[in-house]
């Protein structure tokens, strides 16, 4: 076990440092002017775009700025904005915990409402209630988070009044109210995909040998459904489920956006628009380490569940 996991982590950090790269490059590639962004279009003289340029080592070349950006994220450092003239690591550090409370609690209720869909599907297979399911599901996997986003808002907000359109509460309590509506609209998709696989997987479940054994023993139909085959269907489903969470991170962005939450997302996006490298470079390298760490996660659950996959 200890050998793959280890296995595993090199993978991880091999990942991460070819996405710091690509990141930077990436960054930099922006046909933009951070001078001119940083003083907000503002004239100003040459002494002072020279002071701003080697303060923020902008006039070394490209490798360089590479180095020394890697080496202070390795040292916690993520440098300092452009834009708001403060540490990005303050930065991150106010706003990540709206954005995580986001993503878990959309994981949460994404699984909550997506596995008993998918039983119900597989249990009453080719019924009018399968195939209203299946439709609905079809729809929101194919439908954009923003626009579910909006739809929600729409409906519950502005004509049901049920829940705030923005803004977060001073209480945990109230903050998870808050943040009921954009959890729902970012977990819409993976509702969708893991209610479809769960259905097809427990629907192969249910017509396979043991399940056939098992009624022809008497043994109650629900215990064969969710002691037997349930346990037998959710592996794929904790792989895919997996895959979605770390998709998440990327669509509260979007979810944040639409809310106004204040979230890492609001600030990632504004500093787009005004080339603040540090940041831009800093919470999408971010993003991808929570997306890489959480597959990792799920790695190693799947591992201990099923010990064939240590042997590969």
């Amino acid at each position: 076990m200890a050998k793959y996991i280890g296995k595993r982590f090199v993978q991880m950090i091999l990942i991460l440092l070819a996405a710091s790269v690509l990141i930077f490059c990436m960054v930099r590639i922006a046909p933009s002017d951070p001078i001119a962004s940083m003083t907000k279009g503002k004239k100003i003289s040459d002494e002072t775009r020279q002071a701003l340029t080697q303060q923020y080592h902008l006039d070394k070349s490209l490798p360089e700025q590479y180095v020394i950006w890697i080496t202070g994220v390795l040292h916690g450092d993520f440098g300092d904005s452009f834009d708001y003239k403060r540490p990005v690591s303050s930065l991150i550090a106010e706003r990540i915990p709206t954005t995580l409370q986001i993503v878990l609690m959309s994981a949460i209720l994404a699984l909550l409402i997506a596995i008993p869909i998918g039983i119900i599907c597989a249990v009453k297979m080719n019924t009018w209630l399968d195939r209203l399911l299946s439709i609905l599901t079809l729809i929101f996997v194919a439908s954009p988070v923003f626009l579910t986003a909006i739809i929600l808002m729409i409906v519950f907000a502005l004509k049901l009044k049920i829940f705030p359109t923005f803004g977060a509460g001073k209480t945990f309590v109230e903050n998870l109210y808050y943040l009921f509506l954009p959890s729902l609209a970012l977990s819409m998709n993976m509702v969708a995909l893991i209610a479809r696989i769960t259905r097809s997987n427990m629907i192969e479940q249910l017509n396979s040998n043991y399940a056939t054994t098992a009624v022809a023993k008497g043994i109650p139909y629900r215990t064969i459904v969710l002691k037997h085959c349930l346990k037998n269907a959710v592996i794929p489903v904790i792989t895919v489920a997996s895959i979605q969470v770390g998709s998440m991170i990327i669509g509260a962005v979007l979810v944040e956006n639409v809310f106004a939450l204040g979230g890492i997302g609001d600030i990632l996006i504004s500093s787009i628009k005004s080339s603040d490298y540090p940041v831009v470079q800093s919470i999408t390298l971010l993003m991808v380490a929570l997306f890489v760490i959480i597959n990792l996660i799920v790695d190693i659950v799947y591992a201990l569940i099923d010990p064939r996959i240590r042997l590969e």
